[in-house]
């Protein structure tokens, strides 16, 4: 049975296949981008009568379609591919469901009532299908496959499948059926590339040229810096390019751009699929590379400044590890620089840049190329960098400056020196002209401490309206860096304080300015320490109503410079009727404690006098307690009458100041 339809499925397809007399067009041009495609040129000679072929992969077809751009010299008269649909479909319009490790009766079952022909225990039989199945398995009998079919005698029969050989269809259009189902199921799973035909206009040979986009590897950066003491760096570039097109080229003119242009995938030749994040467990890594933002001009940072608004950022102080033994150096190695001439045309492009290679490159199919197209001196500097307050010490550094007049696309950097090879960097891409930050290794002859102060509160304004009283308030606070040179060498260090939105940097003045830090280069002297203070302001801004506020704060108002000298009466006006009314409050609540003092007296002496009054003899106690009674209701009256003049005086005071309050403004 397998046998049959292996000889059926081959035949199927060798009468499938396309007919047609065409031509294919090499590779002539490649432009490679970093954004996931690549500009394609093909370009060859038509005869006569034939059409220019191109193959992709499946997946390449979406792009074609939506870029393909073909030329001929007598014009274009059309374009033809394969059409794609998905295989269920397919098999839906057979009118077959063929599924993984389908049995042959449950296939032959979809052809109910049509005519089948076989060979069974050696005789042939002719009928038409009623129906298929698999019996039930036991212990004591298999599962078998049963076709039931009305034989032309007119007898109803079972046939037992594993018995049968030679089945054929006699129906030759379900036969055709069966043949496309088969056919879509190997197309759906064939790797091969897809076709498109270029049809020109006219009857004789002529050029074709075609030019699309396709999906690509992108093209990589890798730099080799040689960084000495003194003097300029020599910068090596390499770009890294990938042939995955399916196909070898041969002199093809290579150009790679820099630069992101827009780019997204619309699906126009197949279904849509959702398309996967990839995802993946961090591994343990050395210490990771640091990307450094480039420094803001001046009008930007003064924006920044201008927004600074209130709020405190919290900060941890970092703890101070011991710096370990520096071992001698070696001796030096040859300088790490390749004997090569980049041959590369460098050009803006529009909003990209370009490195054009002024040889044609050659690759084979799935071969990458390694090709230099940056070998120039470019300005350096070497400093520490220190970034981390988490981390004790700073990083070795250079600050390079794009002086080759190119756009450098970004990539790591391998760094070199005297003594060979000293760390690996990343650096983002750097136009002509501009300047950027790199660092490969840590210092550990350096430590760096720090700590965080808070100052006092500083009035700047006050304003008065209504009842209310608004001040605004700065508070200062102090970042010291301290700063331990073990070496026995000068070096320069960067020090990156954060940048906080709501402070204002007071001073030092900032060397540089990132989007999220301040830079300030410290001069650390052989075997010394340094200390760098960073002092910024945070500005508060609090209303408060002036009848909740203490004459003890009244008075602090009264002593800022910040007060007007119109508002100075006002306020010490205020100021001495809440005195005055602190001073009531203060006398009543003395009397109610004395009032309650002298009730308690009276309670205990009035209990002794009961006590007393039933033993002979104690008349003389008695008449003395009696005397003290009358001195208590004495000094109550007093108080009574005293509390009384305290609280129409209270309330004459208190009308009094909210009528200050209500007048007060400034």
């Amino acid at each position: 049975m397998q046998r049959a339809l292996s000889v059926i499925l081959a035949a199927t397809l060798v009468q499938s296949a396309p007919m047609v007399q065409a031509a294919d067009l090499p590779v002539t041009r490649v432009i490679v981008y970093k954004n996931g495609v690549a500009y394609y040129e093909r370009a060859g000679e038509v005869k006569p009568g034939e059409s220019g072929r191109l193959d992709f992969k499946a997946g390449e077809m979406d792009d074609v379609l939506k870029s393909l751009v073909v030329d001929a010299p007598g014009g274009v008269a059309r374009i033809r591919y394969e059409l794609s649909e998905p295989l269920q479909k397919k098999l839906a319009d057979q009118g077959i469901q063929i599924g993984a490790q389908q049995p042959l009766s449950v296939l032959l079952d979809q052809w109910r009532g049509a005519r089948i022909e076989l060979k069974y225990r050696g005789e042939a039989v002719a009928g038409s299908v009623i129906s298929g199945r698999l019996t039930a398995a036991s212990q004591a009998q298999p599962q078998k496959q049963e076709l039931t079919i009305l034989a032309d005698s007119g007898e109803l029969r079972i046939l037992d499948l594993d018995a049968a050989a030679n089945i054929r269809l006699a129906d030759q259009r379900l036969q055709q059926q069966l043949n496309d189902a088969l056919l879509a199921m190997v197309q759906s799973r064939s790797r091969d590339k897809r076709a498109v035909f270029v049809d020109p206009v006219g009857s004789g040979a002529q050029r074709l040229v075609a030019r699309y986009l396709a999906p690509a590897p992108v093209w990589k950066s890798s730099y080799r810096l040689v960084l000495p003491e003194t003097g300029e760096a020599t910068l090596e570039g390499w770009a890294i390019v990938d042939n995955a097109t399916g196909e070898d080229w041969a002199n093809v003119d290579l150009t790679v751009v820099s630069g992101k242009p827009v780019s997204f995938i619309s699906r126009l030749y197949d279904a849509r699929y959702v398309q996967r994040q990839e995802a993946g467990l961090a591994d343990e890594q050395a210490a990771a590379p640091v990307v450094y933002e480039g420094a803001l001009r001046a009008a930007e940072v003064q924006e920044m400044r201008a927004n600074a608004v209130g709020g405190v950022r919290q900060m941890r102080e970092a703890k101070t590890m011991a710096a370990a033994p520096v071992a001698p150096p070696k001796p030096a190695p040859q300088m790490m620089i390749s004997s090569v001439v980049p041959a590369a045309e460098a050009r803006e492009a529009g909003e990209l840049f370009e490195y054009h290679f002024a040889r044609p490159v050659n690759a084979r199919k799935d071969e990458s190329l390694l090709i230099p197209f940056v070998q120039q001196k470019l300005g350096a500097r070497k400093l520490l960098i220190y970034s981390d307050r988490n981390q004790p010490n700073p990083r070795h550094a250079a600050e390079l400056t794009n002086t080759t007049g190119k756009t450098l696309d970004g990539g790591p950097i391998t760094v070199y020196h005297s003594a060979g090879y000293s760390g690996e960097a990343l650096v983002e891409t750097l136009k002509a002209g501009d300047k950027r930050l790199i660092s490969y290794a840590v210092d550990q002859a350096t430590r760096v401490t720090t700590n965080f102060e808070s100052g006092t509160d500083t009035i700047r304004s006050l304003k008065a309206n209504r009842g209310l009283i608004t001040t605004r308030t700065a508070v200062e606070t102090t970042t010291t860096y301290t700063v331990d040179n073990a070496d026995a060498k000068e070096k320069t260090l960067l020090i990156e304080h954060p940048v906080d939105k709501n402070q204002k940097l007071l001073r030092p003045k900032a060397d540089e300015t990132s989007p999220n830090a301040y830079r300030f280069a410290v001069k650390l002297a052989p075997r010394s320490t340094q200390k760098l203070t960073v002092v910024e302001e945070r500005e508060v801004e609090e209303s408060l109503t002036i009848s909740s506020l203490t004459p003890d704060i009244l008075l602090s108002y009264t002593q800022s410079k910040s007060l007007p000298a119109a508002a100075r009466p006002q306020i010490e006006n205020i100021l001495a009727k809440k005195r005055q009314l602190a001073a009531a409050q203060t006398e009543s609540t003395q009397l109610t404690g004395e009032t309650n003092e002298i009730q308690r007296d009276q309670d205990r002496l009035r209990q002794n006098i009961n006590s007393l009054n039933r033993v002979a003899g104690q008349q003389e106690q008695v008449n003395r307690y009696a005397a003290d009674l009358a001195k208590g209701d004495a000094r109550l009256a007093q108080i009574r009458d005293r509390q009384e003049q305290l609280r129409k005086s209270m309330a004459t005071l208190q009308t009094e100041l909210n009528a200050l309050i209500e007048k007060l403004e400034f």
